[in-house]
């Protein structure tokens, strides 16, 4: 697969292959694209382009960024948000590609972010290819399914504007609410190396954050008030997961372990055997019975409670 296709599940041939270098891709939530056609990519040279998968064409190009755009997040509110290496997120409305507030506040490259929504727009079949459609959730017309969906998102994401979460080079993690201010409602302090992703829970309850510092820590997802560190790695945790029910944090490591944690009790619940090498990706199923990682051992391993199976691959996982 090349960085920038488009690729239907039943097939081995892309839809469509944008000609440009892409460094991270973001799709547009079901409730305002039920027909899954619009994606947006973002590039070293700065700009974040807005593609029509079912055309193949570019419909915008979003400039702004002087240096490479490294994170995209389509939240559920209309807005666009782009992460990048000159310090900055720039929120966008993203019907029409207009620039509506820059955040600032980070001290060097921000490498992640993380909306509240996060979960409420992901989630979906195990199995996407293979599963079953409730032929009563496809009655009625376009505008009567959008707003169904809506309604369902917006019960499940619960009251309150959106909040973003950023993580940076510089230690720290800043907690947003970019549809009301430009300025954070925390600055969050206490990694000592660089932050490799953040994730909003399920619930939007706690953020989590995984760092080079080797370990785990747990914020309020509200007020960004440190709660937890989670220590057992020996290495750098490059990525991390949450159960769908939110009690559970699974983890990959440069240590080549994967680690399950209570969330509620901040005790490691076990270890779930492993790779040969650095874990890269990780990924928890919606039903919360599998967990796939990949890594530098060129393994995809799909945990099911005791079982495990994997498939090999010829170069290392980077992604889940």
């Amino acid at each position: 697969m090349k960085a920038g296709s488009c690729w239907a599940p039943r097939s081995t041939c892309p839809w469509t292959s944008p000609r440009t270098s892409c460094s991270s891709c973001a799709t547009r939530c079901w409730p305002s694209n039920p027909e899954c056609r619009y994606v947006a990519s973002s590039s070293k040279d700065g700009s974040v382009r807005v593609w029509d998968t079912a055309v193949g064409r570019c419909e915008r190009i979003l400039t702004g960024h002087t240096q490479s755009v490294t994170c995209l997040r389509w939240g559920g509110d209309g807005l666009l948000y782009s992460a990048s290496q000159d310090r900055t997120i720039k929120v966008w409305r993203a019907h029409d590609g207009m620039l509506c507030r820059t955040l600032q506040g980070h001290g060097h490259w921000v490498n992640t972010m993380a909306l509240s929504t996060d979960y409420a727009l992901r989630t979906g079949a195990f199995d996407p290819a293979e599963a079953s459609v409730n032929a009563q959730d496809l009655q009625g017309s376009s505008q009567e399914l959008k707003e169904r969906a809506l309604s369902r998102y917006n019960l499940v994401r619960g009251q309150g504007p959106e909040r973003l979460v950023s993580g940076s080079d510089d230690f720290t993690l800043f907690l947003w609410s970019p549809a009301e201010d430009k300025k954070p409602l925390a600055r969050m302090t206490g990694h000592q190396a660089l932050i490799n992703q953040v994730l909003f829970s399920a619930d939007s309850r706690i953020i989590a954050s995984a760092s080079f510092d080797k370990s785990i820590k747990l914020w309020d997802g509200r007020t960004g008030k440190y709660l937890a560190s989670l220590r057992g790695h020996v290495a750098a945790v490059y990525q991390i997961a949450w159960s769908a029910d939110s009690r559970l944090l699974v983890s990959g490591s440069s240590d080549s372990t994967l680690k399950v944690w209570d969330v509620k009790a901040q005790k490691l619940v076990t270890d779930l055997p492993g790779h040969a090498d650095e874990v890269y990706a990780v990924d928890w199923s919606p039903d919360g019975q599998r967990v796939a990682s990949g890594g530098k051992d060129k393994c995809l391993r799909i945990t099911v409670l005791l079982d495990m199976w994997s498939m090999g691959h010829q170069h290392h996982l980077g992604t889940c």
